[in-house]
Formats: C-alpha cells, structure tokens, sequence
C-alpha cells in the first residue's frame, strides 16, 4: 500500500521506526546537506520527513557541540528558519523556542560565524557565554528522551504515520 509505514508502528521498537525512518530520508535526501540543492529538495518532502530532515544537523551539534556550533557548521538563515518550523512540527515546543531564541542571539553575530576562522573566533565570545544557558536547557530537554531529536521522529512517526510519505 503506498504511504503505508513499512514497519508496524504499534509493535516495532524505536530502533527499527528511527532506522525506516532514516533510511527513507537517505533515499528521498542523497545529496550533502550543505549544498544549495539541498533547501530545494527539503522542501519538496512530505511535512513530516521535511521536519525530520531539517533537525537531523541540529541533533548531531547538540550532541557532538552546542547552539552557537550548529550556526556556525549550518550557516544558513533558511536552513535554521527550516530547522526551527521542523521541531515545532514535530511537536517539539519547548525545543523549537530555545531554538528560535538561540538564532537571535546568533543573528547578531551572523557575520563572524560566517567568516572562515569562526571556530577561533566562537571560542570565548560573548555568543558562546550567551549560548551556555540554552545549550543547557536544550541539553536537559533531550536529556531523557530516547536518542535526542530523534526520539522526537519516532514518536512523531507513531502519531503521525500519514505525514510521512513513505512510499
């Protein structure tokens, strides 16, 4: 059946929803994030993997780095505008404020984390101090949930299976 989730969403365990998941955002998503196709395709997407993909780079900063890293690897106001509207999609209220907050703070140092040596530069400045509390309010939001933003996915995908598109 087109659409239908291509595991049991009521029995399989969030291991194998995140890996379905995963490997349908690969299929659908094959190019680097970073390039300028990518903001095309990610809109091309069904609402829900749209979310999905739009977070995935956020998940990975917040558990390899913090806020003020992520602007500076994904230096992208339409991806963070993206990735944003994603958590909040995926009913990740709490997340996407902090999020939202940390952009601003961020804005206002878009031209030194769009500059080639921005790691020399993050290291000790006033944005890093500023991030230090919404990192760590991010951190123990995504603290108990199962495998950070990704729990966020699975449960989605168990709420809402035809947001998906799997096809």
């Amino acid at each position: 059946m087109k659409g239908a989730a291509p595991v049991d969403l009521e029995s399989s365990s969030d291991d194998v929803i995140f890996d379905s998941l995963r490997k349908e955002l690969e299929r659908r998503m094959p190019m680097n994030r970073g390039s300028p196709e990518f903001l095309i395709e990610l809109r091309r997407l069904p609402r829900g993997l749209r979310a999905m993909a739009a977070t995935y780079e956020l998940d990975v900063s917040l558990t390899m780095d913090d806020l003020g890293w992520h602007f500076g690897n994904w230096h992208s106001v339409e991806l963070a505008e993206e990735t944003a509207s994603g958590l909040e999609e995926l009913e990740a209220a709490e997340l996407a404020a902090l999020f939202r907050q940390a952009f601003e703070h961020a804005k206002t140092f878009w031209m030194q984390l769009g500059s080639t040596n921005w790691s020399d530069w993050y290291a000790g400045s006033e944005l890093e101090k500023t991030m230090e509390p919404l990192n760590e309010a991010a951190w123990a939001i995504l603290e108990p949930r199962w495998n950070g933003i990704f729990g966020y996915w699975v449960a989605y995908a168990r709420t809402h299976p035809d947001r998906i598109g799997w096809t």
